[in-house]
C-alpha cells in the first residue's frame, strides 16, 4: 500500500490498548496500523513519542455573545474560533465543542445561524456545537429544538443559576422531555441559584465583595443540592444526564448514588478543580479574579475526592471549561479597577494547558494509566456526544487526529509560551512533564517545531449522532 501520511515507530495508546505500532493514513483517515509499515508520501518518525488521539474538548466558550443577568455585563471573551482552536491545537486538542447560546427572547435556530457565521473560516480543527437553552418556549420546545437535533445537534445544556440563564424545575423537566423524545444529551450546570444570591446578598451587607467572597458565596453545599435535584429531575423525564464542572467529593457522591440506583449520569472535572484552590481567589490587587469561575476551586480535601473519582471510574470525562476573559476592562475588570465579586466575569482559560496537566498529575504521577487519559480527554468525549468513531480514537477508519507526544520533555507553563489570546494563565509557573510535539487534523500536520502549520478555516464543522449515553443504563459501570 502507499500512503499520503506513516506515523513510525511510535508507541500507539487508545483508550483500550498500548501498542507499538505504525500508522498509515490516506486522504485524512486512518487506513492501516501495523508493526511496519512503508510507502508514505510523508513519513513522521515517531521513535520514542507517544501516539495518541487528538483530545477532544467538550465544554469550551468561544467569540460567546453576553446577554444581561451575566456577570459584569458587556465583557467580551477574548478567543473567538480562530485564536481558540489555534490555542487548543498547540495542546494536542484537535476537536472542540463550544456553545451556542440562545438569549431570552431569541430563536434557537437564529442563534446557531449567528452561531456558523462566527465559526465559518476561523477553525483551524475540527469543532461542533452544544445548543445552551435559556428560554424554552413552546415554539422552542415544540418546533425548534426537534428540528436542530435531527440536524445533527444532539447536545444541548440548560442552567440552574444565573440570573440570565437559569430555568426553573418545570422548565428543566420541558427541555429533558424533548431530549428524551429526540434522544439527545443533556449537560446541566448544577448550582443552587437562590442560596447563591441569598449569600451573595449578605455578603454585600458586611462590605465583602473581594474575589474571595465569590468562593464563599457559592460553597460546595449548593452544587450538592443542585447536583441531588438535577438527578432527580432526570430520573423523572427518564433521561441520561451529564453534571459538568464538578468541583468537590459531596456532588461526585450524588453522581455515584444515582448510578447505585441504575440512572445514566455523566460526571465532568476540569484541571482548575484537580490543581487551584480557593485561596488562589485572595491573591492582592485583584489578582484573584484571575481564578474566579463557577463552581470556584475549592480546597486540597475537594482536589483528593476529584483524583479519587478520576481513579475509581466515577469521573467520565476531563475538559477545560475554556471561558477566556482578559484581565482588563473589556474582559475581567469591565465594571472597573476594584469590582464586586458579582461585576466579575466567571471564566477562566484552559484549553492549550488542559492536556498536559492531566497527563503530568495523572499518568506521570501514577494515578491513571495512559489509556484512561485517552478515555478521559478524548474517546469519552467522541462516544458521549456522538462522534464516534470518526473522532477520539486510533482505529481503522477514524479521522487521522493524532497528536505526538514527548512523554519526558519538561515545560514549565507560562502565559507568553500560550497561543489564546488572554493575558494570564492561572496555571502560571507550574511545571509540567510531557507535552505534544506534533498534531495532525484529518492527516493535515497543523502544529509542528513550535510553530502553525495550518491556515484558519481547515477546521471543518461535525453534526453529531446519538449519544452513546442512550445504549443503555449506565448503573456503576462504564457507559462506554
Amino acid at each position: 500500500m502507499t500512503f499520503d501520511l506513516v506515523i513510525s515507530g511510535g508507541t500507539v495508546a487508545t483508550a483500550a490498548d498500548v501498542v507499538r505500532a505504525d500508522v498509515g493514513i490516506t486522504d485524512g483517515r486512518i487506513v492501516a496500523i501495523a508493526e511496519r509499515l512503508s510507502g508514505g508520501a510523508r513519513s513522521i518518525d515517531a521513535s520514542g513519542r507517544l501516539v495518541l488521539p487528538g483530545g477532544i474538548d467538550a465544554h469550551c466558550h468561544l467569540d460567546q455573545p453576553q446577554a444581561p443577568g451575566l456577570a459584569a455585563n458587556g465583557a467580551v471573551m477574548a478567543d473567538g474560533f480562530r485564536t481558540g482552536s489555534i490555542s487548543a491545537a498547540f495542546g494536542g486538542t484537535t476537536t472542540i465543542v463550544p456553545f451556542c447560546v440562545q438569549h431570552r427572547g431569541q430563536s434557537v435556530t437564529a442563534a446557531v445561524e449567528d452561531y456558523h457565521r462566527r465559526a465559518t473560516g476561523e477553525a483551524v480543527i475540527d469543532y461542533a456545537f452544544h445548543l445552551i437553552i435559556s428560554d424554552p418556549t413552546p415554539a422552542v420546545l415544540g418546533q425548534e429544538l426537534p428540528a436542530l437535533i435531527r440536524r445533527g445537534h444532539t447536545s444541548l445544556k440548560v442552567y440552574m443559576t444565573y440570573d440570565a440563564m437559569v430555568l426553573s424545575d418545570r422548565q428543566i423537566l420541558d427541555v429533558f422531555a424533548v431530549a428524551r423524545e429526540e434522544r439527545a444529551i443533556v449537560m446541566i450546570h448544577a448550582e443552587n441559584h437562590e442560596i447563591i444570591a441569598w449569600l451573595a446578598d449578605r455578603l454585600e451587607a458586611q462590605g465583602r465583595t473581594e474575589p474571595r467572597a465569590h468562593a464563599t458565596s457559592r460553597p460546595l453545599p449548593v452544587e450538592r443540592e443542585a447536583t441531588h435535584r438535577a438527578v432527580t429531575l432526570a430520573e423523572i423525564a427518564g433521561v441520561p444526564l451529564v453534571v459538568v464542572h464538578i468541583s468537590g467529593g459531596d456532588p461526585l457522591d450524588e453522581v455515584r448514588r444515582a448510578r447505585s440506583r441504575g440512572l445514566t449520569v455523566i460526571a465532568e472535572t476540569c484541571p482548575q478543580y484537580l490543581l487551584l484552590t480557593e485561596g488562589d481567589l485572595d491573591a492582592p490587587d485583584m489578582e484573584g479574579a484571575k481564578v474566579m469561575c463557577s463552581p470556584p476551586p475549592r480546597d486540597t480535601a475537594a482536589q483528593s475526592a476529584l483524583w479519587r473519582g478520576i481513579e475509581d471510574g466515577t469521573v467520565d470525562i476531563v475538559n477545560s471549561d475554556h471561558a477566556p476573559y482578559r484581565f482588563d476592562r473589556d474582559g475581567k475588570l469591565r465594571a472597573g479597577a476594584r469590582a464586586p465579586f458579582r461585576k466579575v466575569a466567571n471564566g477562566i482559560p484552559g484549553l492549550e494547558t488542559r492536556l498536559p496537566l492531566l497527563f503530568s498529575e495523572g499518568v506521570v504521577k501514577g494515578r491513571i494509566d495512559l489509556q484512561r487519559f485517552v478515555a478521559l480527554s478524548s474517546t469519552n468525549n467522541a462516544r458521549l456526544y456522538g462522534l464516534h468513531p470518526r473522532k477520539g480514537t486510533i482505529a481503522i477508519g477514524a479521522d487521522a487526529d493524532i497528536a505526538i507526544w514527548d512523554p519526558e520533555k519538561r515545560v514549565t507553563i507560562r502565559n507568553d509560551i500560550l497561543h489564546h489570546n488572554v493575558d494570564y494563565t492561572p496555571f502560571e509557573g507550574m511545571e509540567v512533564q510531557g507535552w505534544p510535539e506534533i498534531v495532525v487534523s484529518r492527516g493535515d500536520v497543523v502544529v509542528a517545531d513550535g510553530a502553525l502549520q495550518a491556515a484558519a478555516g481547515r477546521g471543518r464543522f461535525m453534526t453529531q449522532a446519538v449519544s452513546s449515553a442512550w445504549a443503555g443504563e449506565r448503573g456503576g459501570k462504564p457507559w462506554i
